[in-house]
């Protein structure tokens, strides 16, 4: 597996840190997807998917995937025991009731306010917002998987947000290939530190004010 793999499968490994046995999760395209590979024997959680499945399991082994059972990505999954199929209808109806416990994104920027921006670079073709507009608002927590700084050097977290934004004010949390930061009401607190990463080399890839926490590791 190569650096990037590593980063990416990093990530994803503390985001699963932050599932508890019960939940209803549902999870976005990329490192997010990853996450059910990391889970601790014992869990139990119901992944759920705009396309309409809740209970995915971890991805299939290679050679073993099902042509008719997939994400909302269009990549192959498995799926738990007491996993059930509906329309796109009802998947959305889940979302807009706030049945979902947690949502994890991926994202373009983070404003230290919360804001997200993961839809659109202006002058991109895209083909659509999709569900992140809704899962930001009604999810119970939302988490932000992301590296910390984009293909060109340039920080993602940011005092304000430069590209267009999905919602404000919404990101509960933001795990990166350095750190990971709560956000609160009184701004941005500095967790901990991802393996191979210092504070000053954090300090100086965030374009946003941060504190410590108090129990800073």
């Amino acid at each position: 597996m190569g650096v990037g793999g590593n980063i990416r499968n990093l990530i994803a490994k503390r985001a699963a840190r932050e599932i508890k046995n019960g939940m209803v999760v549902n999870l976005g395209i990329g490192i997010p997807s990853l996450v059910p590979n990391f889970l601790p024997k014992g869990i139990h959680v119901m992944f759920h998917a705009e396309n309409g499945v809740l209970g995915m399991g971890s991805s299939p082994i290679n050679g073993e995937e099902d042509e008719n059972l997939c994400n909302a990505a269009g990549y192959p999954v498995t799926v738990e025991k007491g996993a059930s199929y509906f329309d796109s209808s009802v998947a959305f109806g889940m979302i807009r009731r706030g049945k979902l416990d947690v949502t994890i994104l991926g994202s373009l920027q983070v404003s230290e306010e919360g804001d997200l921006a993961n839809w659109i670079v202006p002058g991109k073709r895209v083909p659509g917002m999709g569900g992140a507009m809704e899962l930001s608002q009604k999810a119970k927590k939302v988490i932000v998987l992301m590296n910390h700084c984009d293909k060109y050097g340039e920080p993602k977290i940011l005092s304000k947000c430069t590209l267009p934004i999905t919602t404000p004010s919404c990101v509960n949390l933001i795990i990166t290939d350095m750190a990971v930061m709560e956000v609160t009401r009184s701004g941005l607190i500095l967790q901990e530190l991802m393996p191979g990463t210092t504070l000053d080399m954090v300090k100086r890839r965030t374009n946003a004010t941060f504190t410590l926490s108090s129990d800073f590791k």
